[in-house]
């Protein structure tokens, strides 16, 4: 937060669901003490409302301020809500959802649509000024690989065995996080000069990630809540490998994007069976494929989102 220049203090929060008695006991405490923590933040700030994105960490934020009349609320960027989000939205005085299909995992009335909120520069960007930025060839396919902050070693393990038949079709921009950037270079330096050029390794972007969102033709993702509305903005095709270890989120978000033609998805236990090569090459040798992808993706845009918001805050705010 500090690099936006935005005040941040931290409270104690942990989860409950799927740990023995003991653990949840342990963490019953923690979030007791987040509350508290969290009451005399509130208190001593004053709020006029407060935004929570949902899951555990918000819990005490959203308790405190239930307990102080401050009202909430919270934003639902997956297409269903964990437990946390359906217990803490009877706190909340409104929801709002990124997408119709999640209204009825509400109480009627409750949720609104708003859509996901993305930055700017991902609808007003340009393709060709964000390739040359990034050092990338503007006449050649590309694929940007990524799976979070963190990386997904699964998919960095999958691209590296497809590697050189990638190479030889598009330029890569693979982020893949600290963990597997080590001995990923170490395959990109043993690769011929004219394909180690085309690829292009990152252990995490910044700033820089809205030129890589831009500049692809097709990606290779975790299918998280940003990929639903990042994707969408730039209308980018994708293929979607859900994380097999976070509860129903990430299949129900692939499955919402297959269904409406912008992706396709893989399981994480096909990617050692070299599928996940196997299915970009195709994807980039199908022009027709792409296209309709892109247009399905850049259907599901809210370009408005973050005013769809503050709108619903400033409301709050005012007593609405």
């Amino acid at each position: 937060m500090s690099r936006e220049g935005v005040d941040f203090q931290a409270v104690p929060a942990a989860g409950l669901r799927g740990l023995s008695l003991w653990h949840r006991l342990a963490n019953s405490l923690t979030l007791l003490r987040g509350c508290a923590q969290a009451w005399r933040i509130l208190r001593a700030f004053r709020p006029d409302v407060v935004l929570a994105t949902g899951g555990y960490a918000s819990a005490p934020v959203v308790i405190a301020a239930w307990l102080l009349r401050c009202p909430v609320l919270i934003y639902l960027p997956d297409i269903l809500p964990g437990l946390a989000v359906r217990m803490l939205s009877r706190l909340a005085r409104r929801v709002a959802v990124s997408f119709e299909v999640s209204l009825g995992c509400f109480a009627p009335g409750k949720a609104m649509i708003t859509g996901y909120p993305v930055r700017r520069a991902l609808y007003t960007g340009i393709e060709q000024a964000a390739r040359r930025r990034l050092g990338l060839a503007t006449d050649r396919k590309t694929v940007l690989v990524l799976g979070g902050s963190r990386g997904a070693h699964s998919i960095n393990l999958a691209i590296s065995e497809a590697l050189d038949e990638l190479l030889a079709k598009a330029q890569l921009i693979h982020i893949a996080g600290e963990a597997d950037t080590g001995w990923l270079l170490e395959r990109r330096d043993a690769l011929p000069v004219e394909l180690r050029q085309r690829y292009h390794l990152y252990a995490y972007l910044h700033q820089e990630m809205v030129d890589a969102l831009l500049a692809a033709d097709l990606a290779v993702a975790r299918a998280g809540a940003a990929t639903m509305g990042e994707f969408a903005a730039v209308g980018l095709p994708s293929v979607l490998v859900p994380y097999p270890y976070a509860g129903q989120h990430q299949e129900a978000n692939a499955d919402f994007l297959v269904d409406r033609g912008a992706a396709r998805k893989l399981l994480d236990a096909e990617l050692a069976e070299g599928v996940l090569g196997q299915m970009i090459e195709k994807l980039l040798a199908d022009a027709a494929a792409l296209r309709s992808m892109a247009e399905s993706a850049r259907k599901l845009a809210r370009p408005y989102a973050a005013q769809a918001i503050a709108q619903q805050l400033a409301l709050l705010a005012g007593g609405g």
